[in-house]
This record gives structure tokens, sequence and C-alpha cells, in this order.
């Protein structure tokens, strides 16, 4: 099934409220499973009448975009970390309280696999008996690492790799606008790249997406040209640091300046 397809079916999800309790998002390689795990716990969490996606208005969608949900949490660690039993335990301490904005809460753990035998053993305790209104969203590109138990209590959705045909008409135009800048960055000087570049700015929770696409663009320059290899490192080290919940704007600040440089 495509990604745009599974897109699809957690829409219908929502709109038919058949919300589990556990999900597995798996993918291999560059896959954007943690951004889809991101805008589907958007979704879940959206309190506007529109059921079947998010609004982008309310005011769960606004404190969502501005990482301030008082029902979502993230463990996102880098993938050379491990994620220890006191990590997962302080996610649990809240599980069974009750939303307060929203009508569930959702966990997302980025990087799954780097849970310790001891961590998943403890996670499995809530996924046994979870409150019915909260949903744990375990974010993998190596599920061989979860536990069967814990996989046994999950619905697994499995995304891939994407290409430039795959985007929905959204995702095109995004990826367009920015191929128009980075496709030939020394046309600008600093200044107007970082004008230009306001995407990046604006769209926080489509970040990851954003630099997914910036090196997709990056790499077919390469080809042609060996310098852009310095660049894709660039945006992978600001991944890295936005993972690290490093100020989001100044890290954007470094990347375009060090790449225009």
């Amino acid at each position: 099934m495509k990604n745009e397809q599974i897109q699809e079916l957690l829409k219908s999800t929502i709109k038919s409220k058949k919300i589990v309790n556990g999900y597995i998002f798996s993918g291999t390689g560059k896959t954007r499973n943690f951004e889809y795990a991101k805008e589907f716990a958007k979704m879940i969490l959206c309190i506007s009448e529109q059921k079947d996606n998010y609004c982008n208005k309310c005011k769960s969608c606004l404190m969502f975009i501005d990482d301030n949900h008082s029902d979502y949490y993230q463990i996102n660690k880098d993938i050379t970390e491990s994620i220890k039993i006191d990590e997962i335990r302080g996610m649990q301490e809240k599980v069974f309280e009750k939303p307060i904005i929203s009508n569930k809460k959702v966990y997302i753990i980025n990087n799954a696999e780097q849970m310790t035998v001891e961590s998943q053993n403890c996670l499995l305790k809530t996924l046994e008996e979870p409150p019915e209104f909260v949903s744990i969203i375990l974010v993998t590109n190596n599920e061989n690492n979860i536990l069967t138990t814990i996989k046994s209590r999950c619905a697994k959705i499995a995304f891939t790799e994407e290409t430039e045909n795959e985007f929905t008409e959204e995702e095109k135009e995004a990826y367009e606008n920015l191929e128009k800048i980075f496709g030939d960055i020394s046309e600008y000087t600093s200044i107007d790249l970082l004008n230009k570049i306001d995407i990046l700015y604006k769209e926080k929770e489509n970040i990851f997406r954003n630099l997914e696409y910036i090196n997709m663009i990056l790499i077919k320059k390469a080809k042609t040209d060996t310098k852009y290899l310095e660049y894709i490192d660039y945006v992978e080290e600001t991944k890295s640091k936005l993972k690290q919940n490093s100020n989001h704007d100044m890290c954007i600040d470094n990347l375009i300046l060090k790449i225009w440089e």
C-alpha cells in the first residue's frame, strides 16, 4: 500500500472512531514515518467538527503546532542512543490522567527499536491494560528489535520511502518551492535566501518532512556537483539538533548560512 493510501486509511480511522491503543509505524531507510505519526497524533487530538483530519484552527491544533499540548507526549531519541526504563516510566506517570484539551491522549516513541529490553517490558504493562483514551505510537525503522509481545498488541502500519511521484498536491507544491530555491543557491545572497526560505520557519510541524525534501533535491544536484554532498551533511546535522530539542529558528539560521557560505 502506498503512503498516500495509508494516509487515507488513517483519516478513515479517525472518521469511524476506530482508534486503537497501540500502533507501530514501521519503515526502512529515509521513510517519513515519524512525521506521519505526528500528523496522525494531530488528527486524533483535533477537537473540531471535522472528524477525518486536523483543522489547524482549534485550540488543540494550535497548541500542537506550538509544541505545547498537554495531551501529547513524545520520546524522540537519536538512533545512537538507547531509550532507558526511566524514560518509559516518566511517560507512564501521566498515562492514566484524563486528557485536558482533547478527548484523547497520544504518546509517540520515535526510534522505538532503541528501547532496552527492560524499557519494552515496562511499556508492555501499559499496552496490556491501557486507558481507553490513550494511543501509543511506536515509530521504528527496525521492528525486528521490538519484542513480539509488544508487536502483538499494536496495529502495524508499514510506510515506504517516497519518490516525487508519490507526493500529494500539497506536498508536491512544497517540494517544488524548495527545489526552486535549492536548485541554484548561488543566485542568492544570504539575506535573500533567509527571506525566501520562510517555509522552514513557519511550518514547524512539517520541518522534518521539508528537510527530507531538501535532501532529495541536494542528492539530485550532487550527481553533477559533489559540493552538494557537504550540504546534505548539514541538513542531517540540523535534523539531529532538532531531535534534541535545540532552538528551531537558530537551527534553520545556521543551516541556511552554512549552505550559503
